[in-house]
């Protein structure tokens, strides 16, 4: 009885990853494989003391393999159906990544001056993703460098701010965490069904850059 329970949770679990992939997919969101915890370390993939653990793609291919091809993606889960949800940067959407508490202070202060959130992601109870408006190439000069992405802590006026833009990525609700927490939405990217507007980048940057500075002092 109990192994038929587990075998009814874990396949309750790979839908609930399908499904998020199918989901975004249907939105126009690009997805790609992710690894997973694994049972006996961090993460299932074949790099000893992996460095992002349940973090990243399965393959160094993820950019040109990401798809919103329905049949593509049930195959790929079918094969692995424990990978996690890998969602490109810089397509449809940018994404801001900052730390728990300074996303908490934006989010309250979007709703005081009435400024649009659009969706926004908790991953391990640690960080805030938050789901823009991408940038287009001609315009990223007047943005900021992709360097930002990789060292945000010396990024001295955005403390902990990192930026997901054009080759990047961010994990997409429910990846499994290798704490046993999920990424979650705070937001979700459907209102009634509707998607829900991407915010403007430049709005929402000035309240998040001023809310990690606060938080870093």
């Amino acid at each position: 009885m109990a192994d038929v329970l587990y075998r009814r949770k874990r396949r309750h679990a790979t839908d609930s990853m399908l499904d998020a992939a199918l989901r975004y997919a249907e939105l126009g969101w690009p997805v790609a494989r992710g690894a997973a915890p694994g049972e006996d370390r961090a993460c299932n993939c074949d790099r000893m003391g992996c460095p992002d653990p349940a973090a990243h793609p399965v393959t160094m291919a993820w950019g040109v393999e990401a798809s919103t091809d329905p049949a593509t993606l049930r195959r790929w889960w079918t094969a692995t159906p424990d990978a996690n949800v890998i969602l490109p940067t810089g397509r449809v959407f940018d994404v801001f990544d900052v730390p728990r508490e300074a996303g908490v202070m934006a989010l309250a202060r979007m709703g005081r001056s009435g400024i649009p959130a659009g969706p926004v992601a908790a991953v391990d109870s640690s960080r805030y993703l938050f789901f823009v408006a991408t940038r287009s190439p001609v315009d990223e000069d007047e943005w900021w460098s992709c360097h930002l992405d990789c060292v945000p802590e010396d990024v001295e006026e955005m403390p902990g701010l990192r930026w997901h833009c054009r080759d990047s990525f961010v994990l997409g609700a429910p990846s499994l965490m290798p704490s046993g927490n999920r990424v979650t939405w705070i937001r979700t990217p459907l209102d009634a069904g509707e998607p829900v507007p991407l915010p403007d980048p430049i709005a929402v940057l000035g309240i998040l850059a001023d809310a990690s500075a606060e938080f870093s002092g």
